[in-house]
């Protein structure tokens, strides 16, 4: 059950590496051409486009426990409406908490028409029970997923979103590409592997070698019970019978002797 999972982790990071390794020499194209209807897709993602538009004022979103650098973040996205009228959420990066946990004081993004250099980006989804909610003034969430962001905010937002690369419009901190490396996944799943007909196998040679031991056990017990024969007497013990015999023999014989020569009681 865990080697699939680890090798599928696998395909999907070599994928994903892929497409962003692809990324870096294709042309930058409108953002509309690759997102079309059903907005992003795994064949769109890391695609690096342009977005002319503007950035919805006063509507940033907080995106709550990230790490980047192994330190704590807030990932702050924007709205963005496009020249076709769409509107797509931009991560415009992150910024450090203060004080904690507390909210810092976030630049706001630039109003009037800009141009955006950036990467699509599919949405991540969600996981019941975390919803979203307003603090500090900012509405806040555990995920960038623009159908649940949608509904919070009660904007029609288009299925993905944009990361901004460094330098552009209204990016705070930006995002660094993940690297890429295929990670421990591969070798991960070949253990899982390794295991899951190792221990099958160990488990049959233990059976084997208690049943084995018991059936030793069985042999000497049943050897312990088998009545013996009794001892024939020994050597010395027939010799010393022997003597006895013939020392008494020759008593009576020298007594016998005795009395016919002599007379007396026999």
């Amino acid at each position: 059950m865990l080697a699939p999972w680890q090798l599928g982790k696998n395909t999907s990071t070599g994928e994903r590496n892929d497409r962003i390794t692809e990324s870096v020499s294709q042309d930058r194209v409108p953002v509309g051409e690759l997102l079309g209807n059903g907005g992003a897709t795994v064949e769109s993602e890391w695609r690096r486009v342009i977005a002319d538009g503007s950035y919805v004022p006063d509507s940033d979103v907080l995106v709550r426990l990230r790490s980047t650098e192994s330190k704590p973040a807030y990932e702050v996205l924007t709205p963005f409406v496009l020249d076709d009228g769409s509107t797509i959420l931009v991560d415009r990066g992150y910024a450090r908490p203060v004080e904690g946990t507390a909210v810092p004081e976030l630049p706001a993004a630039p109003t009037g028409r800009v141009t955006l250099d950036a990467r699509i980006r599919m949405s991540e989804g969600t996981v019941e029970g975390k919803d979203p909610f307003t603090d500090a003034g900012y509405l806040q969430v555990y995920f960038i997923d623009s159908g649940q962001i949608a509904e919070a905010s009660g904007l029609d937002l288009v299925n993905g979103y944009l990361q901004l690369d460094a330098g552009q419009p209204g990016v705070l901190e930006a995002k660094a590409l993940p690297q890429l490396d295929a990670g421990p996944y591969l070798s991960y799943g070949l253990q899982w592997l390794a295991f899951g007909i190792m221990a099958p196998l160990g488990l049959a040679y233990f059976v084997w070698a208690e049943i084995r031991e018991r059936r030793k056990a069985k042999a000497r017990d049943a050897d312990a019970v088998v009545p013996t024969e009794p001892e024939s007497p020994s050597k010395d013990t027939a010799i010393v019978r022997s003597g006895s015999v013939r020392s008494t023999s020759m008593s009576h014989t020298t007594s016998d002797k005795l009395a016919d020569r002599y007379g007396g009681h026999r």
